[in-house]
């Protein structure tokens, strides 16, 4: 039997970034499909969950992002650039978005095709693990779409042509997710469980496998 979960995801997450992966690979291995469940970043939707608070805040997540890629061996490097415009030095949030609205719209149009997972661990992996600078210059995205088994130019175009219907689907992850218990990411939900966190894989797997997650190869 074939379990499903779904995965609330942010572009701009370095922990979104850090569990796409393992999530992705789990499904590989597993009889599993997980959604992928776009929604705006935090900065976006709602600065004042983060960025009004004490400053240790941000400086936290700056040095355990960090520290939990390395502890997991993933490459890591914080983006250029920043997929949302923010000086991080008053966290100011500019007016200006070039980037995420963009991000959010392909990913959501991903996962209309049934592989958003693929795309947004591809995308991810290009924006956060340092590999290159200007990620959303080029080809790098189309490489990205190309790895996930998709066409950039197709995507692309759909999220130009359909914005509107796009951001209603990701307003209707951000208000599944709270309907699910929870605000952040990354969150995966599974039977009506969230499991907020990268940290959280493991328990996320575990709960599958008492409702009977078998590996592929069984």
């Amino acid at each position: 039997m074939t379990l499903h979960a779904d995965l609330f995801f942010s572009f701009r997450s370095p922990y979104s970034y850090l569990a796409v992966g393992r999530y992705r690979q789990m499904c590989e291995e597993y009889d599993l499909t997980i959604g992928l469940r776009t929604v705006w970043p935090i900065a976006i939707r709602d600065p004042s969950i983060l960025f009004t608070g004490s400053p240790a805040v941000g400086r936290y997540i700056f040095i355990d992002a960090a520290r939990s890629a390395q502890m997991l061996g993933i490459p890591y490097r914080w983006p250029r650039p920043d997929p949302v415009v923010q000086n991080l030095m008053t966290r100011e949030i500019a007016a200006d978005q070039p980037h995420i609205y963009r991000l959010c719209r392909i990913g959501q149009a991903a996962e209309r095709t049934g592989r958003g997972l693929a795309f947004a661990h591809e995308v991810a992996s290009l924006i956060w693990s340092g590999t290159v600078d200007d990620w959303h210059e080029g080809d790098h995205l189309a490489g990205a779409a190309a790895r996930a088994g998709l066409d950039f130019a197709a995507l692309e175009a759909e999220a130009a042509d359909d914005a509107a219907a796009l951001d209603a689907e990701i307003e209707a992850n951000q208000s599944a997710l709270e309907a699910a218990g929870h605000w952040g990411v990354p969150t995966l939900v599974f039977e009506g469980e969230p499991f907020f966190g990268q940290d959280r894989i493991a328990m996320a797997q575990w709960r599958m496998e008492q409702n009977g997650l078998a590996r592929r190869d069984a």
